[in-house]
C-alpha cells in the first residue's frame, strides 16, 4: 500500500491545488492529513492563496481516499464544510508496521501515546524530519504551505518498508528504511 501523509495545509488554496498534483504523480491508495486544513491559525501568517472553502472542495474530491486527524486550529465547524470525518488519532498497519498518526500538539517525539506503534508521525510543527530514537521511528511531513526553520513545502510517502520525506516538487528531502 502507498500512503501520501500531508500537514498544515491552513487554508492555502494553491498548495491544496499542489496536494492535486502530487496526487497525481504519486498515485497513493490512501492520503492521510494531520490536521490544521482550513484556518491559518493566530501565530501563522495567511497562507498563499489563503480560501479555506476552495480547499475544503479539492479536499472533498478525494474524501473517498482520505483519512484525517484534527489539528489544533481545526474547530467543530470545519466538519460542516467536510464530506470527511477528522478523527482524534489514527492507528493502521502499513506493510507490516504499526503508524499511529497524529497532529503533534499532544503527542509527538517528546510525548508518546501509550499506544503500541513502530512509527509516529505527526505534523503541528511545520518541520519535515525522520528520525530514530529509543528503537522508534519518528517522521514529520512539515507543512505543505507553511515551513518553518528554512525547510521545504514538503511531504511523505510511505510505500513498502521506507518513509520517504519529499518537497513538493518531488525530490527526495530524507529516506528511511526499516530493517528487517
Amino acid at each position: 500500500m502507498k500512503v501520501l501523509v500531508v500537514s498544515d495545509i491552513h487554508g492555502s488554496g494553491y498548495y491544496a491545488e499542489k496536494l492535486e498534483e502530487i496526487c497525481k504523480k504519486e498515485k497513493p491508495d490512501k492520503i492521510v492529513l494531520l490536521g490544521d486544513l482550513y484556518y491559518h491559525g493566530p501565530r501563522n501568517e495567511l497562507s498563499q492563496e489563503y480560501n479555506p472553502m476552495k480547499v475544503a472542495n479539492i479536499l472533498n474530491s478525494m474524501k473517498d481516499k482520505l483519512l484525517v486527524v484534527r489539528g489544533n486550529c481545526d474547530a467543530e465547524v470545519d466538519e460542516t464544510i467536510s464530506d470527511f470525518k477528522f478523527e482524534d488519532h489514527i492507528l493502521m498497519q502499513i506493510n507490516g508496521k504499526k503508524y499511529y498518526f497524529t497532529h503533534g500538539h499532544k503527542y509527538n517525539i517528546e510525548k508518546w501515546p501509550f499506544e503500541d506503534f513502530d512509527c509516529l508521525i505527526y505534523g503541528h510543527i511545520h518541520q519535515g524530519f525522520i528520525q530514530e530514537k529509543d528503537g522508534y521511528v519518528f517522521a514529520n511531513p512539515g507543512s505543505i504551505s507553511l515551513p518553518k526553520c528554512n525547510t521545504k513545502h514538503s511531504y511523505i510517502i510511505l510505500e513498502e518498508n521506507k518513509i520517504i520525506l519529499k518537497d513538493v516538487d518531488g525530490q527526495t528531502i530524507q529516506e528511511y528504511t526499516f530493517k528487517n
